[in-house]
């Protein structure tokens, strides 16, 4: 069972575009932090940022390969598993996320 502090920063995570980003893009892989800031466009402390933020949240774990650190989803038990996949689900139709995942599969190091 989750506290309350573990709720609100659950909460918090899927609150944010950027984190919603991220969090699709790892659905079902391991991505390297240089490919998210590709994908993103953005620098790499806004998206260390967001991702410390996700870990501290309990949703994402890392790897590290050499100098790259690569983000997966981590797995969560019960209710807050199934508000993460049907989360997850809903934000395939975006066509931003679509993009993204797109982008992706181009991405380099």
């Amino acid at each position: 069972m989750y506290g309350m502090r573990e709720l609100v920063l659950f909460y918090a995570a899927l609150s944010d575009e950027t984190r919603l980003r991220l969090l699709s893009l790892m659905k079902g892989r391991e991505v390297c932090v240089c490919h998210l800031q590709s994908v993103l466009g953005t620098n790499q402390p806004k998206i260390s940022r967001h991702l410390a933020y996700l870990r501290k949240a309990g949703l994402v774990e890392t790897r590290r390969e050499g100098k790259w650190i690569h983000y997966r989803l981590k797995e969560i038990d019960g209710d807050l598993e199934s508000i993460l996949s049907r989360t997850l689900a809903h934000l395939e139709q975006q066509p931003r996320i679509r993009k993204d995942r797109d982008r992706l599969g181009r991405a380099t190091c």
